[in-house]
């Protein structure tokens, strides 16, 4: 039978024995990576009808919160480099959803901007995450919700300070 690992009972990381470390039932990473698999299989039946994926879904939501942004600030806003970003804008243009041009002021840049197709997309959309709420039933009530959020934004903050110390160190 498998061991079963858990970090409770450690008070200190250098308390936790060495092979522990490698047990996913102690890997933070692990269940969010499984939690975010399922999330995007739980939009994809939602999403199909309006032929989006669930990150072009992220890009158009994006659009209809914020308006025009230029493609560096789409990237920031969702957390994409351009190698993922300019392949999703690709798509969405084709589908006449939203179009992206160089922006006037400055030729470097290019703006993404929806189109009124993308811009209607917004009202069939907008039902998403309620049906989806209502086919998955009560998980969270809305104060588990808020700190959920809030601690996932807290290890977001963790993980840009990690990475920033990172860079940091790495420029000597």
């Amino acid at each position: 039978m498998a061991k079963i690992g858990t970090l409770a009972g450690y008070n200190r990381v250098s308390e936790v024995p060495e092979d522990d470390y490698l047990m996913l039932e102690n890997q933070l990473g692990f269940p969010l990576y499984v939690v975010a698999k399922e999330i995007v299989n739980a939009y994809r039946p939602h999403l199909e009808p309006l032929n989006l994926t669930y990150t072009q879904y992220i890009v158009m939501m994006a659009l209809w919160q914020y308006g025009d942004l230029s493609v560096k600030e789409l990237g920031q806003v969702l957390r994409l480099d351009s190698g993922t970003l300019t392949p999703l804008l690709k798509k969405l243009e084709a589908k006449a959803f939203l179009k992206r041009k160089r922006s006037r002021q400055d030729e470097r840049v290019v703006m993404v901007t929806l189109t009124d197709t993308g811009k209607e997309l917004r009202d069939v959309a907008v039902h998403i995450p309620r049906r989806l709420a209502e086919s998955s039933g009560p998980i969270f009530d809305v104060e588990e919700t808020r700190q959920l959020r809030m601690l996932l934004n807290k290890l977001l903050e963790a993980i840009d300070n990690a990475n920033a110390k990172t860079a940091e160190n790495m420029k000597g």
